[in-house]
């Protein structure tokens, strides 16, 4: 039925009153993140521009000068500090590895998980598997001091026994990143296999049905339907990974590190902590999270953008 433009105007309002009747209960649930979001996550972000001004805890923000070099000096100061180039050089490769190493671990178990024909065994399994994310870094690195310890620690013990040579997987730098990136793996890998579990659950089992007839083996449903269908969710977390490619964790390095390590122990957070909590270099520290964020939003549009052009929905 054609409506008049007179009565345009109140066929609308009628419908947005039947709109907001229908769905208030919704904004008012939604109500309460967002203000969340904006109290303790938008409002403080005015305070960003510590990292563009000089370093002072005295006066307030709005008050204090902007800094030298166009309130680059910051950025200056941190770029120029050998310290902050070695923190950047590990944090990159402790990260880089993580996502080589740590990345596809939780979907190799979720597809052996998956293959298991025993209901009650499988669950045994991935309950084992995921318990470790509930450990904190102290306890986990109290658990390595004890199994890799070069002169206490059962793991070498067992090799000297056996007549072999200690190794030192916590003192020697080496042998320490590939301590800490292997305990990150079993620490997270139970963990993340429940989001492809969950995504294992969308595939239709008509699929493997009809590959079976067909004379599909088990490697062949795995490669022709199985990881066809968690594509969308390893793509999202892929994404998701880039976007932490230069972001650093405090409580994992801090917790493993020790001073024989020092030189690949020491991350953009550790470096944050001794600079701006220890030394009181506020703006100095700002500015080097600022740079952080910054490069990993590049990172999280850059894979996004990738993504949409090979054919997958991204993020967004």
């Amino acid at each position: 039925m054609d409506i008049t433009p007179a009565r345009a105007p109140r066929a609308r309002a009628r419908e947005t009153i039947t709109y907001w009747k229908r769905y208030w209960t919704l904004y008012a649930l939604l109500a309460l993140p967002v203000a969340f979001f904006v109290i303790f996550r938008y409002i403080p972000m005015a305070y960003i521009q510590i990292a563009f001004k000089k370093n002072n805890i005295v006066m307030n923000i709005w008050q204090v000068p902007w800094a030298n070099n166009h309130g680059f000096e910051n950025f200056i100061k941190a770029f120029s500090n050998r310290d902050f180039r070695f923190a950047l050089r590990n944090t990159i490769g402790l990260n880089l590895l993580d996502l080589l190493i740590g990345f596809p671990a939780p979907i190799l178990l979720a597809l052996l998980l998956n293959e298991l024909p025993f209901r009650r065994f499988k669950r045994f399994t991935q309950t084992i598997a995921y318990m470790p994310h509930f450990l904190s870094w102290i306890i986990i690195s109290g658990l390595a001091l004890q199994l890799f310890a070069p002169t206490s620690g059962l793991v070498n013990i067992l090799i000297r026994r056996m007549g072999g040579t200690a190794v030192p997987f916590l003192d020697d730098p080496g042998h320490w990143v590939w301590t800490y990136i292997l305990l990150g793996v079993w620490q997270s890998v139970g963990w993340n296999t429940i989001i492809y579990l969950a995504a294992l659950t969308n595939i239709s089992p008509e699929l493997y049905e009809a590959a079976s007839v067909d004379g599909a083996g088990r490697v062949r449903k795995i490669w022709h339907i199985t990881l066809p269908g968690l594509r969308p969710t390893i793509v999202t977390l892929l994404i998701m990974s880039l976007g932490r490619i230069l972001g650093s964790e405090f409580d994992r390095p801090y917790a493993m590190a020790n001073k024989l390590v020092t030189s690949v122990s020491n991350v953009l957070s550790i470096f944050v902590y001794n600079n701006g909590i220890k030394s009181s270099q506020f703006s100095l520290t700002a500015a080097v999270g600022l740079f952080q964020s910054a490069v990993c939003v590049m990172f999280l549009l850059a894979a996004n953008s990738l993504a949409k052009k090979f054919g997958e929905r991204g993020i967004w």
